[in-house]
Parts: structure tokens; sequence; C-alpha cells
């Protein structure tokens, strides 16, 4: 058992968080409340800025003391928006996000965005109601039981059983969630417990038995690393979004300078090594650069930090990088070898991994210049740049689009994205320079995700421009979020590149099906139902539409313009185009093709 720290309470050294946690480290003397106001003062104690919820019946005990707390409450118009919220404010901020839902559906709507942070490792805590404890397990009006729900795609979960333990739990929940690899904590608290009375004391002792995330990593594993690393000949830097959950982006950039060694961003990585800098060779995977995908298969040695193998980036897996040793770093022990076999395993947080990496490199003299390792590879890049075709039809061209979003809006936006090819193509035209910048779901690949996340993003960053890239498909599904911008005053810039279709499903089903378009069309192009610029106007928005070339820049330039409502830009774009480069899923990334029925071809040299 122990007493919590500032430190502890609070995201790694994030200073916002740090410095609020340590100004209420106390309360001068027990105070008499419900459990519902000790809720609410363990919120306030925590730090927390804002929650996005919807009250109801369960939760409702929760929103009396609320209405008088400095914790800012947005109403949302559906939980699964709160829940990306929270995540987008969480994404965007490096604080903890928070959503509140009541019981039964209400709960039950939060299981997609719980599971999104946690494929994710997105620090958030779901705060929600439950009946009354003498009713649990009755199936009484609105129970569910979302502790054995969320029980695989949580960190951890609670059901707190008297008012006394509400303020701890809260402490762990918020210390779990933003401690070691980051994820989502559950707090389920049945409506008697916050009805009863206790009081409310500050700060609680934490009771955390076994869980010590390890932070720093073992010495004899870094010098081991370093060793590797001085007998390579085509090494890569394979980065993960755990390298930006670290704040390691600084170290990064000097490791790599210093080693002069090729650096790849995964999909949940971008931002966290500058796109400009001459070492960057892209996004690795499915549809990642043909350097990028050649780098780590031709590796003799991958240098794996903070990511996790997944099926995007490798392919078939028995075909993945099949000359490399693996150095592989992770905060989470679970991930080392869990899909490719370590030959170095380091357990620790990447910040520190990072640094005694920089230590150990440069107390060896030696420095490799991999001449013939970055010939193959600058080969490829003037062979196969990124790009697209223009549409023969005259049709306008979305990565024109969001390629022009990119250079008028600038790096220091914030661009987040659905799920599909707006995705990314988001990923590949848009340039990144700074860590969190670029918000998307990555692991799940869950449609609906850009418009609330984006909302929370603009809530934690309220001076930063806030631009969502969706698909019509993915925009249709959360788009009521807009309603409680334009009354919250969260000026979000939402960019639906509307093809008509669910772009990516049909690029598949023209590619493997035989053109078969079986329930893809959406209706927005042939029947312009729903009407994307009538509806933002109905949900409170500025709703605009570009459909030609020579509009883009206009457009884009009058949405920028307009920052005391929420903008919506019908991009009207063709629906032929496609994502490439591309690797087939459950082929190797040996066929990727940079374009259709355009096969790279490798100079199989001294490599």
């Amino acid at each position: 058992m122990t007493r919590p720290t500032p430190e502890t309470l609070a995201h790694r050294a994030n200073p916002a968080t740090v410095a609020a946690a340590a100004s209420a480290s106390a309360v001068a003397s027990p105070v008499a409340t419900s459990g519902a106001g000790s809720l609410v003062r363990s919120l306030e104690a925590l730090g927390v800025e804002v929650a996005f919820g919807i009250p109801g019946g369960a939760i409702l005990p929760a929103y009396d003391p609320l209405y008088d707390s400095k914790v800012r409450h947005i109403l949302v118009r559906h939980e699964q928006g709160a829940g990306h919220a929270a995540t987008g404010y969480a994404q965007a901020t490096g604080k903890v996000g928070v959503c509140i839902a009541t019981s039964g559906p209400g709960a039950t709507n939060l299981v997609t965005p719980i599971a999104d942070a946690y494929m994710d490792s997105v620090p958030i805590v779901a705060i929600t109601g439950q009946v009354a404890r003498p009713a649990i397990g009755t199936d009484a009006f609105q129970e569910a039981d979302i502790q054995g729900i969320t029980l695989p795609i949580t960190k951890h979960n609670f059901l707190v059983q008297t008012a006394e333990e509400i303020p701890r739990i809260l402490a762990e929940a918020f210390h779990l969630a933003a401690t070691g690899r980051p994820g989502p904590v559950l707090v389920d608290i049945p409506k008697d417990v916050l009805q009863a009375q206790t009081t409310f004391t500050w700060p609680p002792t934490l009771d955390l038995p076994g869980y010590r995330p390890t932070l720093h990593p073992h010495g004899k594993q870094i010098r081991e690393a370093a060793r590797l690393i001085a007998a390579a000949k085509r090494p890569v830097l394979y980065v993960g979004g755990g390298v930006l959950k670290a704040g390691a982006t600084d170290g990064l950039k000097k490791l790599a300078e210093l080693t002069g060694i090729p650096v790849v961003t995964t999909l949940m990585a971008l931002g966290a090594f500058p796109d400009s800098h001459p070492q960057h060779l892209g996004m690795p995977g499915m549809h990642g650069t043909v350097p990028a995908v050649y780098a780590l298969q031709k590796s003799d040695l991958l240098i794996t930090l903070g990511a996790r193998f997944d099926d995007r980036v490798t392919g078939r897996l028995d075909s993945f990088a099949p000359d490399a040793k693996v150095v592989h770093a992770d905060i989470d022990p679970a991930e080392i070898g869990k899909n490719r076999h370590a030959d170095v395993p380091i357990v620790g947080d990447a910040r520190h991994v990072i640094d005694e990496l920089i230590a150990a490199v440069s107390a060896n003299n030696e420095k490799n210049s991999y001449e013939a390792w970055w010939a193959a590879l600058n080969d490829l890049r003037e062979r196969y740049p990124l790009g697209y075709d223009e549409p023969t039809d005259g049709t306008l061209a979305p990565q024109y689009v969001i390629e022009r979003i990119g250079e008028l809006v600038g790096p220091d936006a914030i661009y987040v994205a659905g799920v599909g090819q707006h995705q990314m193509w988001a990923s590949q035209f848009i340039k990144y320079e700074k860590p969190a910048t670029w918000l998307n779901s990555g692991g799940a690949g869950t449609m609906g995700y850009a418009v609330p996340a984006a909302m929370g993003a603009k809530v934690g960053k309220p001076d930063t421009a806030v631009w969502a890239i969706d698909g019509d498909g993915c925009f249709q599904m959360t788009n009521q979020e807009l309603a409680t911008c334009a009354l919250e005053g969260i000026p979000v810039k939402i960019a639906v590149i509307n093809n008509g279709n669910l772009g990516m499903v049909r690029q598949w089903q023209t590619l493997f099906y035989d053109g078969r378009y079986s329930n893809t069309e959406l209706g927005t192009h042939k029947h312009r139902i729903p009407d994307f610029v009538k509806l933002a106007e109905a949900l409170g928005c500025i709703g605009l539409r570009c459909e030609s070339k020579d509009d883009v820049d206009k457009i884009i330039k009058q949405a920028m313009e307009i920052n005391d409502a929420p903008v919506v830009i019908d991009f009207t774009v063709g629906k032929d185009a496609m994502v490439w480069p591309m690797v087939a899923a459950g082929t190797s990334n040996d066929e990727i093709m940079f374009a259709r029925d355009v096969r790279p071809t490798f100079e199989e040299d001294d490599l």
C-alpha cells in the first residue's frame, strides 16, 4: 500500500497534470458528502478539466454535484461520441481522457471506444453508473454486466462496492490508465453507492500489489543492442506509437542522427520523426512506402521501439524480414516475442531505452556509414515516390484535396482521420513534422472515430487548428456530435471525402471480387442523400461544398477563416481512386504493388 505522489497520479512527465495533481495533493480535513460528491471531488483532485458524457438514471446522482463542479462537462449526443472524444482529448494532450455514461445501454455504447482505446494504448477512464447493489444480477431495468463485458478490452476495471473506496479507486484508475503501457480503465459505480453518505479525504492510499511497470531497461540488454547496431550493415529503426506515448521523440531524432540509421514510423507513430527528415523512409506496411517496406524486408537488424509487429506492418508473418535480428524494446513485456522472436528483448519506457541506447552507442567510437544500404534505399525513393494519377473522367482527386489541406493548413495543426481510403491518403499526403498532430484509430479501425475525436482534441487544444479528414461512410456514423460542437463552441473543421461509396471496401471488391460492388454504394453522389451541406447547417455548422480542382484552395482558405463555428466541407471526389502502394492482406511484403499491375523491381545486388 502506497501513498501516491503527484507523478504517480499523472501521465508520464506531463507538466500540466503533474502540476494539477500537486496543487490538489491534500484536503485539510475530512468532508462529509455523498458517494457522488466524493466522485466529483476526486475528479477535481485528480486535475480533471473536462468530461464527456450523457446522464441517465443510474449515474444521475453524480450529475447533481457535477452541476456545481469546476470540471467542465460536455453533453454529447451518443455515448460512443463521449468515448472517442475522451480518446481524442487524451491523444492530443497526453492527459487522461474521461467519459461518463449510465448503466445498461449507456455503458454498452462505450464498448467500441473502450476497445479502440485499448488497441491504441490511449489513457482514458470510463465512469459508468450501475443499478443498485441489491438489484445486480436480477436483470433489473437497464442492467448490464459492463465489468464482465469490458474485461478483455480494459487495462483494468472496477466495480465499486462502498462509497468510502471511491477516492482510492478513482486514484488507482487514473494511475493505471496513465502509467506503464497506457490504456482504458473502467469504473462502474452502483446507484446506491453514489447516494450513500461518506466522508471525502485526499490523497488516498493506493493498493495495487504487483503493479510495478519497468521504466528503466536492463543495462546488459542495452549493451547487447549497441553491439548489434555496431555490427549491422542494413539496420532500420522501426518506430511505433510507444515512442509518442513516452515523449521520446527528441531522443529518437538524436539516436537516428547519431547512428545514421534509416527510420520508418508506423501509422500510430506518424509525427514521432519528422516526415521531412532525410533519414525518414515513411510508413511501412499494407499501404506504406516502397522504400519503408523494402527496408524492413531486407534489413539485417530491426531496432524496434514501442511497436508491436502487427499484421498490417508485417504482412505474412513467416516471410517478414527473414534475415533480420531483432532488438525489441517495449514497456509491455507481453508484446515482446508475441509475434516475432526478439534476439534482444528490452523491457522499459521508450524514453529511457532511447537515452541509454544513445549513451551506449556514443561510447562506441565506430560509426557505420551504411553507404550501400542508403544507395539502395535512395534509389527506391527516386523510382517509387508517393503519388497518384489524375482521374481521367474529370472528377476531383481525393489525394489532391488532402494534400492541399496539409499544405495550406500546415504542420502545426492536428489532423484526425476516420478509417478507410481517406485515412491512408491522410497518412501519405499530409506531412507530419511534430508529435501529437496525427490522431487516428489504428488498431481497431473504428469507423465513426474522426468527428468525436476531433471534438475532444479541440477541447484539449483550443488554440490549435483541428481538421478531421473523414469519409462519407464514417461521417454518417457519428456526425451528430457536430451539434455538440456547435452548442459548446468547439470550431472543428470536417473535410468529408465524399466518393459516394464505402471506398476501401469498394477497392477490395474491384481488386479481389471482379468488380461486384455488393452494398458499397451509399447514395451520397447519385441521390445526394444526405446532402452534407444541409446536414451541416441543420446541426448548427457552416456547410461548404467543393466539386472541382479549381475551387479546392479557395474553399479550404474559406474554412480556415471561420473560427466561431464548426465547418463541414463536402469534397465530392471520384469513386475510382485507389490507395497505392498496397500489400494485399495475407500476402508477403515482398509482393507489394506500387500501383495496379505494377510491381516494384528491386536491385538484388550486394545486399
